[in-house]
C-alpha cells in the first residue's frame, strides 16, 4: 500500500485538503474514487471525503481555505461540495454511511471504491480487497445488496468500466444483468449524468457494447437496442444498429483529426466543436450523441418499395421527434436536446446535393439557411455517416460526398462566424419604393433579397428594389 500512500502524499489536491482540515476534531477519511485512482496511477483531480461528523462543516472549512464556493451536493445523502477554482479540483464530503468507517465501506458499490485512508495519514482500510481488485483490473460489486441500495449502480458499473482500466468479473456481470431493469427507477437526471460520461469517454464503443450485453441499453435506451437486426438497402453493409456504432466510430475519428479531411478549415472547425453546448458537454461531444440517435426512427419508417429496395422514407423528420422524446425523458438541457434533434433532422441534406454539383450560390445558401444553426455540425456529421456506409458503389459515392463537404465546410464556417447575409435594403424602404403595406409580403421579399445577395445577384439598395419588383411581377404572372 506504499504506492497508495505515496500517491496521495504527492497529490496537490490532497495536500491542500489536509492543510485546510489540519486539527479538525472529527475523524475524516479519503475514500471512493480518490484511493482507487491513485492505485490505478491516474492523476488525482478530485478528493472524496467521509466524515464521522457534519459534512457541511468540513466542506465549509475546505472552501474557506481554498477561497472557493461550497454548496450541498445531495440533500438525500447530506453530501457537500467545495471547489478550488484556481486549480480546478473538487472536494466532495459526505457523512459516514453507518456507525463506523468499515460499515461505510461495506455499503459502497464496488470493492475498488471501498478503500479508506485516514486524512492525516496512516494505514489504508481495505476490508473488501479493493486494492487487489484494482491491481488485477477487476470491478467487483459488493454483493446484490449494493444494487438494491441504489438502482443506478448497474449503469455506474458500465460508466466506470468505460472510463477506467477495469472490467467486471463474471459474478458481477450476472448480478448486474439481474439488476439492469431496475435502473430506470433512479431519477432521469442521474441516469442522464451516467450516460453522458459513457458517451464522452475514450472507450465509449466498448462501454456501449458492455451496456448492451448486460441489458442496460434495453432498460435505459430501448430505442437504441431496437435498431438491432433492422436490415438496410444494398447501399449499406451493416444493419441499423451496427451502422450506428460505425458512425459513432467515424465521428470520433473526425473530431480527433479534422485536418485529415478538412485541411485549412480544421482549425476554425475545432474551435466551433470546442464550444460549450450544455449539460457539461461541448458541441464536439454532442455530435457523439447525434451519431447514436440519428437513425433512431428507421425501425418505424422501414418499408420495402415495389422495386424490392428497402427504404426509410422520412426517418430524418420522424427521427427529430423521436430524439426530442428521448431527451425529454432523460431531462437533458434544452440546448442539448434541440442540437441533437436538429442535426438528426438535417443529416441527409448534404448527401442529396452531391448529384447537383457544381452547386450554384443559391443552392449553397439554401443548404446553409435550412441547416442553421447547426450548419457546421451537420456538414461534419454527414461525412461520418457517409464513411460508415459501404455498400454498393461506396468508394465513388464517399469520394464525391467528402469533396462536397470540404467545399461546404468553408462556407458553413464563414456563415457561422459572420452570420447570414442581411438584405441590402430596409423593409420600410422597400415597402415605400414598391407601394406596399408592412406585412408578410415584405418579409418574403426581404428573404428573397438575402438569398440574392448571397448569390451575388444584388448588392446595392437600388438593385435590391429592382430585383424585388421583378420578383413581384413574376409571381403575378
Amino acid at each position: 500500500m506504499s504506492v497508495l500512500t505515496d500517491a496521495l502524499a504527492g497529490s496537490a489536491p490532497v495536500r491542500a485538503v489536509r492543510e485546510a482540515l489540519a486539527g479538525h476534531p472529527d475523524p475524516i477519511w479519503i475514500v471512493g474514487g480518490t484511493p482507487r485512482d491513485a492505485l490505478l496511477g491516474r492523476a488525482l483531480v478530485d478528493v472524496d471525503l467521509a466524515v464521522d461528523g457534519d459534512p457541511e462543516t468540513v466542506a465549509r472549512a475546505v472552501a474557506r481555505a481554498l477561497r472557493g464556493p461550497v454548496f450541498p451536493l445531495s440533500e438525500a445523502f447530506g453530501a457537500w461540495r467545495a471547489i478550488d477554482r484556481e486549480r480546478s479540483f473538487r472536494i466532495d464530503v459526505s457523512a459516514l454511511r453507518g456507525p463506523t468507517i468499515e460499515d461505510d465501506l461495506g455499503r459502497r458499490d464496488f470493492a475498488a471504491n471501498a478503500i479508506a485512508i485516514p486524512l492525516e495519514g496512516g494505514d489504508p482500510i481495505d476490508p473488501h480487497g479493493g486494492a487487489r481488485d484494482a491491481a488485477a483490473g477487476i470491478l467487483r460489486v459488493l454483493g446484490p445488496d449494493a444494487y438494491a441500495q441504489d438502482p443506478l449502480r448497474p449503469l455506474r458499473l458500465v460508466r466506470l468500466a468505460t472510463e477506467l482500466p477495469l472490467a467486471p468479473d463474471r459474478e458481477t456481470e450476472r448480478l448486474t444483468r439481474e439488476a439492469a431493469s431496475r435502473v430506470t427507477s433512479a431519477s432521469p437526471e442521474r441516469v442522464w449524468a451516467e450516460l453522458r460520461r459513457i458517451v464522452v469517454a475514450d472507450r465509449v464503443l466498448e462501454g456501449l457494447a458492455l451496456a448492451s450485453r448486460l441489458g442496460l441499453t434495453a432498460a435505459v435506451l430501448p430505442e437504441l437496442e431496437g435498431l438491432r437486426g433492422v436490415e438496410q438497402s444494398h447501399f449499406h453493409h451493416l444493419d441499423v444498429h451496427d451502422h450506428t456504432m460505425e458512425v459513432l466510430r467515424r465521428t470520433i475519428e473526425l473530431e480527433r483529426a479534422p485536418e485529415e479531411l478538412f485541411g485549412p478549415s480544421a482549425e476554425p472547425l475545432a474551435a466551433v466543436l470546442d464550444e460549450p453546448l450544455g449539460d457539461e458537454l461541448t458541441r464536439r461531444e454532442g455530435l457523439r450523441l447525434v451519431a447514436l440517435f440519428h437513425d433512431v426512427a428507421k425501425p418505424d419508417t422501414r418499408t420495402v418499395l415495389a422495386s424490392g429496395r428497402v427504404a426509410f422514407v422520412g426517418h430524418d423528420t420522424v427521427g427529430e421527434d423521436v430524439v426530442t422524446r428521448i431527451f425529454r425523458r432523460l431531462r437533458s438541457a434544452e440546448r442539448v436536446r434541440s442540437f441533437v434533434a436538429a442535426v438528426t433532422r438535417h443529416h441527409l441534406k448534404l448527401g442529396f446535393l452531391v448529384h447537383h454539383r457544381p452547386l450554384s450560390r443559391t443552392a449553397v445558401y439554401r443548404y446553409l439557411s435550412a441547416c442553421q444553426p447547426v450548419e457546421v455540425e451537420v456538414t461534419l456529421f454527414s461525412c461520418a455517416d457517409r464513411l460508415a456506409t459501404r455498400g454498393k458503389s461506396a468508394e465513388r459515392s464517399i469520394g464525391a460526398h467528402l469533396d462536397l463537404a470540404r467545399e461546404l465546410m468553408a462556407e458553413a464556417l464563414e456563415w457561422r462566424a459572420q452570420g447570414p447575409p442581411a438584405a441590402p435594403v430596409r423593409g420600410d424602404v422597400l415597402a415605400g419604393a414598391l407601394g406596399l403595406d408592412p406585412g408578410p409580403e415584405v418579409g418574403e421579399l426581404l428573404a428573397a433579397l438575402r438569398e440574392a445577395r448571397f448569390a451575388g445577384e444584388v448588392a446595392t439598395e437600388e438593385e435590391a428594389v429592382e430585383y424585388a419588383r421583378r420578383v413581384r411581377q413574376n409571381l403575378a404572372r
